[in-house]
């Protein structure tokens, strides 16, 4: 590691202010881990553990199972929580947002949309209004959509880049990264949860200022 610096600055630091170590045992996930977020007490959830169509989950001690097994050959990617305590799932495969009951372990739809290459990486507002990512990585290509609380899909921008990581800042923005194009958008966003200008427009750039592009 070192220390943190910034755009041309010196070293904030010399001292190490995280020292990561091992929480699992060694091979528990497979090469498909993907997630991974943490509920209201403290587990950790990622997709994959010791196999695929699973959902594990770590406690803070670091004891791994598997949580439920996903039907149907779904398989996730993103996971978020709602206010609600619910698990909220990207099931890639099956082009759907999957929602978890985490007292029962019961699993359902939450919203489908066949025209997705995939919803991928997701992120949620305090509203419980997710955004998805959606990328194509045959074409370089993706783009992003926001599910609604009670399922409605609706496509916000096409004609992006590889649409990977995604998340919500507290001040209201999103920030959405294309990985082969190695770019970060940032997106303000209304109370309303649109995205500004010409919601109803997809495939312009018309709310995304380039945070960072590569020379």
């Amino acid at each position: 590691m070192t220390a943190i610096k910034g755009r041309g600055e010196a070293a904030l630091s010399e001292e190490l202010l995280y020292v990561s170590r091992v929480m699992t045992e060694p091979f528990g996930f497979t090469d498909g881990i993907e997630g991974p977020a943490c509920d209201r007490y403290g587990h950790l959830y990622a997709v994959n553990y010791a196999r695929p169509h699973t959902i594990g989950k770590v406690t803070p001690d670091g004891e791994c199972s598997v949580f439920i097994e996903l039907p149907n050959g779904s398989i996730g990617n993103g996971i978020r929580f709602n206010r609600a305590g619910d698990m909220l799932i990207a099931d890639y495969t099956n082009h759907n947002l999957l929602k978890v009951d985490m007292t029962t372990k019961e699993i359902a739809v939450l919203a489908h949309e066949s025209s997705m290459s995939q919803p991928n990486d997701i992120a949620i507002t305090d509203d419980d209004v997710v955004f998805a990512s959606d990328p194509d990585w045959n074409e370089s290509s993706g783009r992003l959509w926001r599910i609604d609380p009670e399922g409605t899909v609706t496509l916000l921008e096409a004609g992006m880049g590889t649409t990977n990581g995604i998340e919500v800042s507290p001040d209201g923005r999103i920030y959405v990264n294309e990985t082969f194009q190695r770019n970060i958008w940032a997106y303000d966003l209304s109370s309303e949860a649109r995205v500004s200008n010409n919601v109803d427009q997809p495939g312009r750039c018309w709310a995304a200022q380039r945070m960072h592009q590569s020379t």
